[in-house]
């Protein structure tokens, strides 16, 4: 999750004026399309229909997202550029309606443990200072009332279990899976990952952009050098109730004492792979994506950040990157949407493009189905409590 970028902030000043008049959420959502990122390719009318078609035999999950950023809704006690994300507000009803729009059946709605710590340091968002007694808990739990109020308007339709997916394409809603970003709000007790299983939390990305009681971040410095004793009982409690653990964020030797410690597939659900055309701080080894897979088939979501690309063209030579790197099995969905860096995914309403481009482009259809939603549909039913 980066949710803005000093860019943004700096220009946007006519856009704060605008969300004013146009009342909450306007100015967030015209920040996230100030422009549409350019496509880079060209598709037929044909070639359009085709996708859409496939779209609909197929389902299509996002893995990580933040859709219409709910959890900015209510916060309290912020640090720098959070308040400002609060105060342009939430636009969940805009991307939903891109979601219908695009065909995508579902998508993680993510939960920001850490939000409210959350400051630039630098280019990039880090963690600025340290949560007060039970404030993380209180965040989570302002979060979730956020997105299961979504529910209860009859926005989305709850993902709860496998067969969720199919439910929710039946009921003509997008479905929301509920996910955390980050696992602050657990405070190093195991015992609380029950507790958000009941609360209908399916996954939870262990770090984010603060080194917790559970291991490292990517892109800080260590702090305990491994997966901790907590963050080992934190896996094996989220195996015993069936919830996805997510490596994404984690340092390196985190990442590998979660796959050392968990008995079930893992997932990375927003990154790319060091060594293909570019390489950033949030990329993982090669080793690192190639042990997720191993995960008693692990999968890894393609992840549309604009590091070294500008065009959804780009993400989709990014994708193949993915694939080629560790296989077809092991590639998902996994767009940050409405809080990822320099977007060139910017929209749910492309999903066709995109899904035409990787067509043209020569994956075949059955290739496709299983980076669209199959790959993730088969981690969930192994992960899933029997």
């Amino acid at each position: 999750m980066t949710f803005l970028t000093r860019r943004r902030v700096l220009t946007g000043g006519a856009l704060l004026g605008a969300a004013a008049v146009g009342g909450l959420g306007f100015g967030a959502y015209r920040l996230k399309h100030p422009a549409l990122v350019p496509i880079g390719f060209e598709i037929t009318p044909e070639e359009l229909a085709n996708a859409q078609a496939f779209l609909a035999a197929h389902p299509s999950i996002d893995a990580h997202a933040h859709p219409g950023r709910t959890f900015v809704r209510g916060a309290e006690h912020l640090s720098g550029i959070a308040g400002a994300a609060v105060w342009l507000g939430t636009f969940e009803e805009r991307t939903i309606a891109d979601m219908r729009e695009g065909g995508l059946i579902a998508a993680s709605f993510a939960a920001v443990s850490d939000f409210q710590t959350l400051s630039f340091q630098g280019e990039g968002l880090a963690s600025t200072r340290a949560f007060e007694p039970g404030e993380a808990w209180a965040s989570y739990k302002r979060q979730l009332a956020n997105m299961q109020a979504l529910v209860s308007e009859g926005l989305v339709y709850p993902v709860l279990t496998l067969a969720d997916f199919e439910a929710a394409r039946a009921s003509g809603k997008p479905g929301a899976l509920f996910t955390v970003e980050g696992g602050d709000f657990l405070e190093g007790q195991a015992g609380r990952v029950a507790a958000a299983y009941a609360d209908g939390i399916r996954s939870i990305t262990l770090m984010h952009y603060r080194g917790n009681e559970l291991g490292d971040i990517i892109t800080g410095s260590p702090v305990h050098g491994r997966l901790t004793e907590a963050g080992a009982a934190v896996v094996r409690a989220m195996n015993e109730a069936g919830m996805i653990v997510d490596i994404a964020h984690a340092s390196e030797a985190t990442a590998a004492g979660i796959i050392a410690a968990t008995t079930k597939p893992v997932i990375a659900s927003h990154v790319h792979v060091h060594g293909g055309r570019s390489s950033h701080p949030r990329f993982i080894s090669r080793r690192l994506a190639t042990s997720v897979a191993e995960t008693g088939g692990g999968v890894l979501g393609a992840w549309p950040a604009g590091i070294d690309i500008s065009t959804l063209d780009g993400f989709v030579t990014r994708t193949f990157e993915l694939v080629d790197m560790v296989g077809i099995e092991h590639v998902c969905l996994g767009t940050d949407m409405d809080a990822n860096y320099k977007p060139v995914f910017d929209t749910y309403a492309r999903l066709p493009l995109y899904v035409a481009q990787m067509l043209k482009r020569g994956m075949h259809e059955a290739e496709l189905a299983k980076l669209i939603g199959g790959n993730f549909l088969r981690v969930m039913g192994e992960v899933e409590r029997k």
